[in-house]
């Protein structure tokens, strides 16, 4: 009898497990800005500066556009050049040995979209891990899995505003959330792993959303 009580005891905490960490998913589509919304979003434009190592900072350019373009770019001496990008068919990325975009035939494009809206739909299953500090928050922790890759998200539990991020090779950490139209977005996104060698501080100066780009936006070549 003991050990049918146990094992019903172990899967219904299982169940209450899966079920929390939807709802922390839920809640913080929620409170920074609503799904609608989100959906609604098909552009964004991010201008502010970037930080490599120590003394290294360059302002920075984002575009982003439905269903997954992509352009990242510096500003040096006052050009504008692309890092790195995706322009629908083929993806490109700096070669810094030969300092020349370069194209990456097995570049991995992201959607646009973060991996919360509909990410049941997406393959995704989520646990709740319990509580965690980062820093001086206590966070609810969150693992998102999908096939055999596993993303830990740490939100806010005052809030339920993602602080940190935590994939195979990076870890982020994000913070100073401002809105933006209905939308909340963090200004400040700092980068850091285990190599050290692309760590990074991106502070945000501007956000701009469902802007209509030029033509030749995600054009590399």
């Amino acid at each position: 009898m003991n050990k049918i009580f146990l094992v019903f005891a172990f899967v219904i905490s299982q169940l209450i497990f899966a079920q929390t960490g939807k709802e922390i998913i839920d809640k913080n589509i929620e409170v920074s800005g609503g799904l609608t919304n989100w959906k609604l979003l098909n552009s964004v434009f991010l201008q502010g500066k970037v930080t490599l190592g120590v003394n290294d900072e360059y302002p920075i350019k984002i575009y982003q556009a439905r269903p997954n373009l992509t352009k990242t770019s510096i500003i040096i001496g006052k050009k504008e050049t692309a890092i790195e990008g995706y322009d629908g068919n083929k993806g490109y990325a700096m070669n810094y040995a030969t300092n020349k975009l370069q194209e990456y035939p097995n570049y991995a494009a992201e959607g646009f979209d973060n991996d919360f809206i509909d990410f049941e739909s997406k393959g995704f299953e989520a646990r709740y891990l319990g509580k965690e500090k980062v820093g001086n928050a206590v966070c609810h922790k969150v693992e998102l899995t999908k096939n055999v890759n596993k993303t830990y998200y740490y939100f806010d539990s005052k809030n339920y505003m993602l602080l940190k991020e935590e994939k195979k090779d990076e870890t982020l950490l994000y913070s100073d959330y401002r809105k933006v139209g209905s939308l909340m977005f963090p200004y400040r996104i700092e980068s850091s792993s285990a190599k050290k060698d692309s760590d990074y501080v991106m502070l945000i100066g501007k956000v701009e959303i469902n802007k209509v780009f030029p033509a030749n936006t995600f054009r590399f070549k």
